[in-house]
């Protein structure tokens, strides 16, 4: 009897440990540089990080792609999930497609489209076999902000949206079959469906698969430094260059516990928006 009172806390004891030596630990030690210096506490190094000619413009950039990236994803994962649920055969091989781009790490993703966008790339190689062009583009020149910015929320589409889609297919998996039949008997169309039964059962699953797609937008960086190297400032870029290139551990830390900020600002906000109340759940 007392063995199986204590079993859930034994059960939970190693992800705790897990977490409080990769996580707790870590983040204490990130809150003590970026708030102390020699003398104790100072807000010293968040000044320093707030009046820096690249923290506006890299805080600015990284917001600006998560609110264009996740959005976008979000559409295309709920079409490919739709797809996938619906096949009755060949399921496994489509979703296996759709998931190719979770193999590659974000540098290599980065180099894909690098590829495609060089000066020797695929698509100035294409013009020219059209005949648009007649010399090579530089497209991802420091004059070409735009474009380096669209190619970073290609590659990021393209590499990280059968993230949201595996969460997804999972989650339109549990549904039961009985509410769409019910559905289709009233006469819902399609589109009825989809909006009045898969999105308000699919909540948690949406809930889960945005606070982790956000997260890992506002850390973007092999991609962003594949593509356009320190000509689009990011958060985590300018986070990289305080610590390795400028030596600045305590303004680094500053840098990622604004990260850390807007993260956490994020998934309170997700999990406001999209809490599903207990008599609802499945």
């Amino acid at each position: 009897m007392m063995q199986s009172r204590f079993l859930p806390y034994m059960l939970l004891a190693p992800a705790t440990l897990f977490l409080a030596v990769f996580f707790v630990y870590p983040f204490v030690q990130i809150g003590i540089l970026a708030f102390s210096s020699g003398d104790g506490f100072t807000m010293g190094h968040i000044q320093t990080m707030a009046s820096h000619w690249k923290f506006g413009t890299a805080l600015w950039n990284t917001v600006l792609l998560t609110a264009i990236i996740v959005p976008i994803q979000l559409a295309l994962a709920l079409s490919m999930a739709s797809i996938v649920t619906k096949l009755k055969t060949g399921r496994s091989t489509i979703l296996f497609v759709f998931a190719i781009p979770l193999g590659l790490s974000d540098l290599a993703a980065g180099i894909i489209w690098l590829a495609i966008f060089e000066q020797s790339g695929f698509l100035n190689s294409m013009l020219a076999g059209l005949g648009v062009i007649e010399q090579p583009i530089l497209f991802l020149g420091y004059q070409n902000m735009w474009v380096i910015f669209a190619a970073v929320v290609l590659a990021e589409i393209w590499r990280a949206t059968a993230i949201m889609m595996v969460i997804l297919v999972s989650g339109m998996g549990l549904i039961p079959k009985e509410y769409y039949e019910a559905a289709e008997v009233f006469g819902a169309s399609p589109w009825k469906r989809f909006t009045k039964v898969t999105l308000p059962l699919l909540r948690p699953s949406l809930q889960t698969a945005l606070i982790l797609r956000t997260i890992a937008a506002f850390e973007v960086f092999a991609v962003v430094v594949a593509l356009g190297g320190t000509t689009l400032p990011v958060l985590m870029g300018e986070t990289y260059q305080w610590q390795f290139t400028m030596r600045d551990r305590n303004v680094a830390a500053a840098y990622a516990m604004v990260i850390l900020g807007i993260s956490i600002a994020a998934t309170l906000v997700f999990l406001r928006l999209l809490r599903v109340p207990k008599e609802a759940r499945l």
